[in-house]
């Protein structure tokens, strides 16, 4: 007898069969050999900007945005420039994106540019931060346009329904801890960033941006984004993250099925024995993607800090020995460049495969998601607003021994550096990327594990890597979010390399347009 999908379950199907009806409009086309070549371009500039592959896309649109408006122009002028940008790239692939788009491209463009004008205006406020809202809101909007229907939409509004009963605020209402849920749940599942997030909750406070509520969103505006940024610093937030964040395994997997079988889906969760099946076999082929992935991270990591770490190295570190010591001290500064890359491949070694004990786990939690009448993934959570306060004294011993871990950690790293005969301004280099290493090199263990179900188990390992390693990790994440903010090669990138370098893509694609017709003439 076939198992009976619950209420929730029914939606999420009917909600990924919807969502593959083909669009039979016209599509944009470019030229392949401009395409291989700007995605050569595409694949260097992002590895120099450290962020996770899901928002890897807006942030693209976010800076071509940038790049364009800038020199002056507006919706009409950018929407069709930045789609086959887009496509050149192969964010999407060619012939995939109808021609409409454009149209809806240009008119939102247009209209948030107009928010940003009248929120100017209207009241007293950075126009730095109002600038960072219109470019996080319009970069956000044009991908959900750009990919309408998004199954990573449909399946976070499903956990959300599903964990929201699931946590308790015990001081403080159910409206808090729905937006808390809410903020938790892209975080931990579609791994939203601070642009998808403001736009999400923007969508929720003003219901979206049109023509009609225009004016009613910019005199509200300044009030919006307080109460917006107030939930991201939510004191219970990272709690709730965390308890979302190690049950998120199962759905991943479930979005993966569901994707697969897009427009037939119903027949899927019908026939018990082929879910099954398609659970274990997408866990294995996911398991195979780990390595390929961390991988991909590690490049990207290795190119985003020797880079950045080369570039320093030979201007500044460099300039400070010559003046210091007469000369360049090669060893130190080969020590510098070349530890960090060496380190971010250690891990590499480091990944483990999950055994088929934990696909069935998965497989498992995914048969209680979809069947259960109130699924029961794990103990429900209670947290409170306003943690119990700790005892002062207590508090500042922990201060204290965090201190003194950071303290010996860095202690041993400098009585090694000093027995190489390394300086001591090329040491605070080695320190200061070694932070940053220990850091992206935590994201990429975290990413090898992504698909494990355990429990966590404090031993004396794990302990001993939090006493000693966390602060050091900790610094190393600050530095790195205060890098890829004033990263000045980016800056260089951006403004003035890849303006003169997508206008040289534009002209050779009307060439190869014009060669083209003038063959066909000839037939």
């Amino acid at each position: 007898m076939a198992k009976t999908l619950n209420k929730l379950s029914t939606a999420l199907v009917t909600a990924y069969d919807r969502a593959a009806i083909p669009n039979h409009d016209k599509t944009i086309s470019v030229n392949p050999l401009v395409a291989e070549l700007a995605t050569w371009y595409e694949k260097f500039r992002t590895a120099m900007d450290y962020r996770e592959d899901e928002v890897i896309l807006r942030s693209t649109i976010e800076r071509i945005l940038k790049r364009r408006l800038m020199l002056g122009g507006d919706g009409q002028s950018i929407a069709a420039p930045l789609i086959r940008e887009l496509i050149w790239a192969r964010y999407f692939p060619d012939s995939t994106i109808p021609e409409s788009q454009i149209t809806k491209v240009a008119e939102q463009t247009d209209l948030y540019l107009k928010l940003e004008e009248k929120v100017n205006v209207k009241h007293r406020i950075n126009k730095g931060l109002v600038n960072e809202w219109v470019l996080h809101l319009l970069s956000s909007e044009i991908e959900h346009i750009l990919k309408p229907n998004d199954p990573k939409d449909i399946m976070s509004n499903f956990m959300f329904r599903i964990f929201r009963d699931r946590v308790a605020i015990s001081d403080d209402d159910e409206q808090i801890r729905d937006v808390q849920v809410f903020i938790a749940v892209r975080r931990a599942y579609a791994n939203d960033d601070l642009a998808f997030l403001r736009y999400h909750l923007f969508k929720q406070y003003f219901e979206g941006l049109n023509e009609h509520n225009l004016e009613r969103v910019a005199n509200h505006f300044p009030e919006a984004i307080k109460q917006i940024e107030t939930q991201f610093k939510y004191p219970a937030k990272d709690r709730i993250y965390t308890y979302i964040k190690k049950q998120s395994i199962p759905f991943l997997i479930l979005d993966d099925v569901l994707r697969k079988y897009r427009g037939k889906t119903s027949s899927l969760v019908a026939d018990e024995d082929l879910l099954n099946s398609e659970v274990i076999a997408d866990c294995s082929a996911r398991y195979k993607n780990i390595s390929s992935k961390v991988r991909r991270a590690i490049v990207r990591s290795v190119i985003f800090i020797f880079v950045t770490k080369a570039l320093f190295a030979l201007f500044i570190e460099g300039a400070f020995e010559r003046f210091f010591y007469g000369r360049t001290i090669w060893s130190s500064i080969l020590i510098n460049i070349f530890t960090p890359p060496t380190l971010m491949i250690g891990v590499g070694f480091l990944i483990k495969t999950p055994t088929r004990e934990n696909s069935l786990k998965i497989l498992k939690k995914i048969n209680t998601i979809l069947y259960d009448g109130d699924p029961q993934l794990s103990e429900p959570l209670v947290v409170r607003k306003k943690p119990k306060k700790t005892d002062p004294m207590l508090w500042g011993m922990f201060v204290v021994l965090w201190l003194f871990t950071f303290a010996v950690s860095l202690g041993s790293i400098v009585f090694i550096l000093t027995k190489l005969h390394v300086n001591p301004f090329s040491q605070g280099v080695f320190v200061f990327f070694l932070a940053i290493v220990s850091f992206v090199s935590y994201r990429i263990n975290r990413t090898a594990n992504m698909y494990i179900i355990k429990k966590k188990k404090d031993n004396f390992g794990s302990l001993a890597f939090d006493f000693f390693f966390m602060p050091f990790i900790q610094v190393g994440r600050r530095l790195t979010l205060a890098i890829s903010q004033i990263n000045i090669l980016l800056f260089v990138f951006d403004f003035i390399i890849e303006t003169p370098f997508k206008g040289i893509f534009a002209f050779f694609e009307q060439w190869f347009s014009f060669l083209r017709t003038q063959r066909e003439k000839l037939d």
